[in-house]
């Protein structure tokens, strides 16, 4: 179980890490590329970004809902109705690509309003950066789906090489346009662009031909069957629900960052969040084998190994956590200066600023450790309404403390309110479930 967990984790482990790479080099390259404005072209690109993440991560219920039925056919043995998920996952990513993308300019203008900075000079920069992006949306909703049929498919690898083939691109891409082309923001958005069309290209060929004898001809209207296509986005509607919730989560957090008028703790919170960053999309590499696994092994109603496979999962997430912790407690100062260029005048500023808050991001590791394997669990086991109603309530608790005391405590509050979010999460999915026994029932053969 050791082996199968470690098969399908370790390369959605490596996919998911170069993630904050892209982000901590495109940081870099943000402050290299703007020379004296450096510290404000972060901030800039970090709210660029986060409207980004409101965008991709409300969509992700097309990776997550398409993840979990597919491992369950997958472990049923059934390829015709695989063949549909991959189809119907398609479909749905490519209408509401386009949809995003023709919204582009109310969305653009209401989240530079929303989350703009007190600087024109800012705004125009993060109006360059999103209206450039905005053409990678399409492209980057339907790696979503490809990503989620492939993970249900027990297939961890092909992902991998199209990640890295995407953030080796994007981090060249910026190199070359965004400091050697003089475009700033605006190229590492470019960069985006052509890095995430080439992915959509290469993924959809490789798995023509690796899958071409496993897929079965299938007829439009089975693809659209409303019944099918009902319990589809009834998952996918309790995911996007949870979605939400955890976008407003990280929204809030950098406009609250940026509510305090203080552009060195902007800049100080988007580098430490990029170290929580580091370490989520790792324990996501975890997530991603624990929904694999429970979906294929309630599909193939074998408890027994989802037993074994749950238990182990968890013991995999608290062991990379402590990992973290030993990192950030013996090297923190080391890896924020990888995140800024050392010859900004305000790098003692910086780094003195971080100093204050970096106990949070010692103890998220520990916070988060439950919350990411169980989300895992939920999506193998398509149980979004616990998904939801978990992700709901932490996300009400998060907004009170948040700003119960943020005038008591300032930037404090901002990082315990999302530090609790976490924490909190785990323990109400893990109560929801009935201490996971609700999902071990759905593996128990049907008489």
């Amino acid at each position: 179980m050791n082996r199968e967990i470690l098969r399908l984790a370790i390369p959605n482990i490596i996919s998911n890490i170069t993630v904050p790479l892209m982000g901590i080099a495109s940081t870099i390259i943000a402050g290299h590329a703007c020379g004296g404005e450096g510290t404000l072209a972060i901030g800039a690109l970090s709210i660029g970004v986060s409207i980004f993440n409101f965008i991709y991560w409300n969509c992700s219920f097309i990776r997550m809902g398409t993840s979990g039925l597919t491992a369950q056919a997958f472990g049923a043995d059934n390829s015709k109705e695989y063949t549909l998920m991959l189809w119907r996952a398609l479909v749905v990513a490519l209408g509401v690509g386009m949809l995003a993308f023709s919204l582009q300019y109310p969305i653009g203008e209401f989240s530079i309003d929303f989350m703009g900075m007190e600087s024109e000079r800012a705004n125009r920069m993060i109006a360059d950066y999103f209206y450039t992006r905005i053409w990678a949306v399409p492209a980057g909703i339907m790696l979503f789906a490809f990503n989620g049929w492939l993970t249900g498919m027990q297939n961890a690898v092909l992902p991998m090489a199209v990640a890295i083939l995407v953030n080796v691109l994007h981090i060249g891409g910026s190199y070359l346009f965004a400091i050697a082309g003089d475009m700033g923001l605006q190229g590492i958005a470019l960069a985006s662009v052509v890095a995430q069309w080439t992915g959509v290209a290469v993924i959809a060929t490789a798995i023509w031909f690796k899958y071409r004898k496993q897929i079965v001809r299938v007829a439009f209207k089975e693809v659209m069957d409303m019944g099918a296509m009902k319990r589809f986005f009834a998952i996918n509607g309790d995911i996007m629900i949870r979605t939400f919730c955890l976008v407003a989560v990280y929204t809030f957090f950098t406009k609250a960052s940026a509510d305090t008028g203080n552009d060195t703790i902007l800049a100080v919170n988007a580098i430490l969040l990029q170290l929580f960053t580091l370490f989520s999309y790792m324990n996501d590499g975890l997530a991603y084998a624990a929904e694999a696994l429970t979906g294929r092994f309630i599909g193939a109603k074998d408890v027994a190994s989802l037993r074994r496979c749950i238990k182990l999962c968890v013991v995999w997430s608290f062991v990379v956590s402590l990992l973290y912790v030993g990192a950030y407690v013996g090297w923190w100062q080391d890896i924020f200066m990888l995140l800024v260029n050392p010859e900004q005048g305000d790098v003692a500023t910086l780094l003195a600023t971080a100093g204050d808050y970096i106990g949070w991001i010692i103890v998220i590791p520990l916070a988060s450790a439950l919350p990411f394997i169980l989300d895992g669990i939920m999506v193998g086991a398509t149980r979004s309404r616990i998904m939801r109603n978990s992700m709901v309530l932490s996300t009400i608790i998060y907004f009170a403390i948040l700003y119960g005391l943020s005038d008591a405590i300032g930037n404090n509050a901002i990082w315990m309110a999302f530090t609790t979010f976490m924490f909190v999460r785990g323990v109400f999915q893990y109560i929801m479930s009935d201490r996971l026994r609700s999902i071990y029932r759905e593996a128990e053969p049907q008489n």
